[in-house]
């Protein structure tokens, strides 16, 4: 399909717009009028009201093509210069917790101590940003943080990830409608394609490859909220001086491609995880150029043109059948630069992506490897030599599925980050913030953040001392202890074990006495001392009453609270299963009614906080129906990724069930105290009547519970503070 790009977008308007882009400039950015003080102020006035008519932002060039920040003044008259809008909110964010003891973030926030008069800055505070690219969130970001979120939501988050120096943020939203557009013209229905098409919750792994359709059918309606959506994130993106990365085409394709355009050719890609993959669509072939520069053109209508776009061939398990690699990865990137000359590939550093034949045929210039795993396999150690000298980004993902266990491998950041950076012919060239989920370990957050404007290696004890008195709004004794417990333990740990998150807890496992994790791929043992973790719980308790009315500290104690607990269920499995050998029926059920109060404890812990709330999860996806049907069809893509994750294969036979476990309201109380009351009622049965245990269909109890379940909490409730007293007083 050979037609003139102008032509091309002229019939693409004509099957009805989303709605117009903001008009690009040369560099990309919207070029409509800033608001008045401009972007940074704008941010400052959403987050700040009391205080953002106290700050003046000018925009300084860049010095040898880095960015770099400088905050200065008096009382209640600060000056920031930064090389953008987003690089000026870095600036008064570092001036925050360095000399006001405030801080925001996407788990809780310190602001409220502020006083009225911003404090002076002692002395000039300076920062150059050692790293350019500054990328943050995981394809699976858009499913395990929050597929239903609205603007609300993406508007605050936008303006966190600007305070803590990311320059570089993926957007999955808005795929779907791509997508859709594309291959309505390339021969398919209107109605196949929004059946193709997965629910949102399910789409990242779509746009992977990996599966097709689950949670679907997509609603015409619902494709122009989202797309709406994508493009208010990318206007504001660009406001700041930030860069989407959108979604390149790889050559995914729907169903009967072939069949509808003759002469294609496409690959059979088999199975992931029990979900049958989409097929590849040869890139040798001009079917796949012509598709490519439809899609392109579709993408750039709807959402304007970029400088970066991710793609991740033969993820996973991707075949190339008879296809070579190597040709097939100089056409993928042919392609994008056709559409967008200059644009750089990203691609995820992940198991054995990328491929070398893939980063041998291609301009490795032109590409950007998100390091998936430097801080989890002791292996790596030579990323010159693994991907030929290919840029590439230290990234780390402290979180599979968005699992609530608190830590990460705090230490591998500071010893690799720096070393890696400055050695002779390093190919670093920045950092790739990639938790499956976001919005959670807010201490993780920003450490990572600051390694691109440290200077030399993060001093993990100085840092893990200043960060209590940033979050919290002054110092104390208690605090410090508290957190210096967390550094040596949920933070202290490496990827010499070959892990790079924490254990998830028992509790939101499948019932088996010999469990030892909920998720299929998660680590079998606690990875620090529990006994020492619980610490830092009455270390918390006994902060200062004046620093502890923020929603940070609530957050953290709450936080710290939840993982003492989870941590029990490792302690107490081992007595039920031993108690259950001997036969002690007396002794099991006291255990067996231990382990349900525990639970019922965690119930109403995570219950105080609306972010851990199933109920405003549910809710959440029930607002983006426009019928009931679809209200319930929407409920049940969101609900499903969090239990079942798919149909019975893909639970089971592709182990995907209880993959993005957490702890959160509703779901311990809900889904996993019904599957342990109902394991325990059956092996009390079995001890009584002396017989084996009757094996129990999880599969079919979990998919009935997602399909109709109880009504849910939308709203917190509770005391933290005195909850978890009550915690500390029982461990």
């Amino acid at each position: 399909m050979h037609i003139a790009r102008r032509s091309l977008l002229g019939a693409l308007g004509a099957l009805g717009s989303l709605g117009a882009p903001a008009v690009l400039g040369a560099a990309g950015r919207a070029s409509a009028a800033a608001p008045a003080g401009g972007p940074a102020a704008a941010a400052l006035a959403r987050r700040f009201p009391r205080h953002h008519d106290q700050v003046v932002f000018r925009t300084v060039p860049r010095r040898g093509g880095h960015d770099h920040f400088r905050v200065t003044g008096g009382t209640g008259r600060i000056t920031v210069e930064g090389t953008t809008p987003a690089v000026q909110l870095t600036g008064f964010h570092h001036y925050l917790r360095q000399v006001a003891h405030a801080h925001l973030s996407w788990s809780g926030e310190q602001t409220g101590s502020l006083p009225a008069r911003l404090p002076a800055v002692p002395a000039p505070l300076a920062r150059t940003a050692n790293a350019v690219h500054r990328f943050a969130l995981n394809d699976t970001n858009d499913g395990y943080t929050g597929p239903y979120r609205g603007w609300d939501y993406w508007e605050r988050e936008i303006d966190v990830l600007a305070l803590h120096g990311f320059n570089e943020v993926l957007v999955y939203a808005g795929a779907d409608a791509v997508h859709h557009r594309t291959f309505l013209r390339h021969g398919h229905h209107d109605d196949e394609l929004r059946a193709w098409l997965p629910g949102p919750a399910h789409q990242p792994w779509w746009l992977m490859q990996n599966m097709a359709s689950y949670g679907g059918p997509l609603s015409a309606a619902l494709l122009e909220r989202r797309a709406a959506l994508a493009r208010k994130i990318v206007r504001r993106l660009r406001e700041l001086g930030m860069t989407p990365v959108l979604p390149g085409w790889f050559g995914t394709v729907p169903p009967g491609f072939a069949a509808r355009n003759p002469g294609a050719r496409t690959v059979p890609q088999g199975d992931w995880g029990g979900f049958p993959r989409p097929d590849w669509l040869d890139p040798r072939t001009p079917h796949f150029a012509a598709v490519a520069r439809t899609y392109y053109a579709v993408q750039q209508e709807l959402y304007g043109a970029t400088s970066m776009y991710k793609m991740d061939l033969l993820h996973e398990g991707g075949t190339p059948g008879d296809v070579p690699v190597g040709t097939a990865a100089r056409a993928v990137q042919q392609a994008l630069r056709t559409a967008h000359p200059g644009a750089t590939w990203a691609i995820l550093g992940w198991q054995k992506n990328p491929r070398r034949e893939i980063l041998d045929a291609v301009d490795r210039s032109g590409m950007l490897v998100l390091d998936g795993v430097p801080d989890h396999y002791p292996a790596v150690t030579d990323r010159e030599a693994d991907w030929g000298g290919t840029p590439y980004a230290f990234g780390t993902i402290w979180n599979f599925g968005g699992h609530t266990a608190l830590g990460a491998n705090a230490p591998d950041w500071a010893a690799l980050y720096h070393r890696w950076r400055t050695k002779p012919g390093s190919a670093l060239r920045g950092i790739a913030l990639m938790p499956e989920a976001a919005d959670n370990n807010p201490a993780a957050f920003a450490l990572f953040s600051d390694l691109a404007w440290t200077d030399g290696p993060v001093d993990l004890a100085a840092w893990f001392a200043a960060w209590p008195v940033q979050r919290y709004g002054g110092a104390d004794a208690q605090a410090a202890r508290a957190w210096d417990v967390l550094r040596r333990t949920a933070y202290g740990t490496t990827r010499a074990d070959g892990w790079s998150e924490q254990a998830d807890g028992l509790f939101g496992a499948r019932p088996d006495l010999a469990v030892d994790r909920a998720a299929s791929w998660s680590p079998r043992a606690l990875r620090y001392d529990a006994a020492e973790f619980e610490r830092a719980l009455p270390a918390l308790l006994a902060v200062a009453p004046a620093l502890r009315t923020s929603t940070a500290y609530r957050y953290d104690l709450l936080d710290v609270a939840r993982q003492c607990v989870s941590n029990r269920s490792r302690l107490l499995l081992p007595r039920l299963r031993a108690a259950y050998e001997d036969g002690d029926e007396e002794r099991f059920g006291a255990l067996a009614q231990q382990w349900l109060d525990w639970m019922d404890l965690l119930e109403r812990l995570v219950a105080t906080d609306e972010r851990h709330l199933l109920g405003r999860w549910v809710a959440d996806a029930r607002a983006w129906g426009a019928t009931a049907e679809e209200r319930e069809r929407l409920a049940a893509d969101a609900l499903s990724l969090l239990t079942v994750w798919g149909p019975r294969a893909s639970a089971d036979a592709g182990k995907l069930h209880d993959y993005a476990n957490r702890e959160w309201s509703g779901l311990v109380g809900g889904l996993y105290r019904l599957r342990w009351s109902t394991y325990f009622t059956e092996l009390a049965a079995a001890l009584a009547e002396n017989r084996e245990p009757r094996p129990v269909d999880w599969y079919a109890l979990e998919d009935g519970w997602t399909r109709k379940p109880p009504a849910l909490r939308t709203q917190p409730a509770g005391d933290v503070v005195r909850l978890a007293r009550t915690v500390a007083s029982r461990l």
